[in-house]
């Protein structure tokens, strides 16, 4: 950011700027608004910073959770674990546990893990992969084109299908690699490729 000044068109412009010479173009120190590259990817996956991601070489905090995504986010949460248990498919269902995609160090809102994924230990600080089964839920502080091109960087990076859920406007958007498939407040939204026969009504997940 700088600080430019700003002449009234009945002042004299040169005894203005000699007057005030060192205010052109000034570089003005914003901490707070820019963030700063600090450590390399490989450094923030094995001691991550808490509620952070990794983008671009800058920690972004993950802000802007209101009611309704945090309740998105927990039903979706406690929907797919009920059914990956009922089912018998196994696994796990993790909330923003961080992930290695192509590009970035990424915390989903929500994903799924398959049991042959599963590391043998039952515990790792972040997944050397996208998760096969991704779902994020849209903040009123979120971009929706970022949000579709973060939903690409995870398929992309191992990823099967990636839901993005728009509380708000009560949409679902599922996408299993090839294209998006949109799902309105009256429809039933299920899955396509991984934690296969789950379904679930979108004014039920986004009440």
């Amino acid at each position: 950011m700088t600080a430019t000044i700003i002449i009234p068109k009945n002042a004299d412009q040169n005894s203005e700027l000699e007057s005030h010479p060192q205010l052109e173009n000034t570089p003005k120190n914003s901490p707070e608004s820019e963030p700063k590259k600090v450590i390399s990817l490989e450094h923030f996956l094995v001691k991550p910073a808490d509620r952070k991601e990794w983008v671009d070489g800058n920690l972004v905090e993950k802000t802007g959770m209101t009611f309704k995504h945090s309740l998105a986010q927990s039903k979706l949460a406690r929907f797919w674990g009920n059914y990956k248990d009922s089912s018998g498919q196994g696994g796990e269902v993790l909330t923003e546990v961080l992930c290695r995609t192509n590009k970035q160090g990424r915390r989903p809102d929500v994903a799924y893990i398959t049991p042959e994924l599963l590391p043998e230990s039952g515990n790792f600080t972040a997944f050397s992969q996208s998760f096969p089964l991704i779902a994020e839920v849209a903040s009123p502080e979120d971009s929706g084109e970022e949000l579709f091109a973060k939903a690409h960087e995870y398929l992309e990076s191992g990823c099967l299908e990636v839901w993005l859920l728009f509380p708000e406007a009560r949409l679902i958007f599922v996408n299993a690699g090839q294209r998006w498939r949109l799902f309105n407040a009256d429809e039933v939204v299920n899955t396509q490729s991984v934690l296969t026969g789950f379904s679930v009504a979108v004014s039920e997940l986004l009440a």
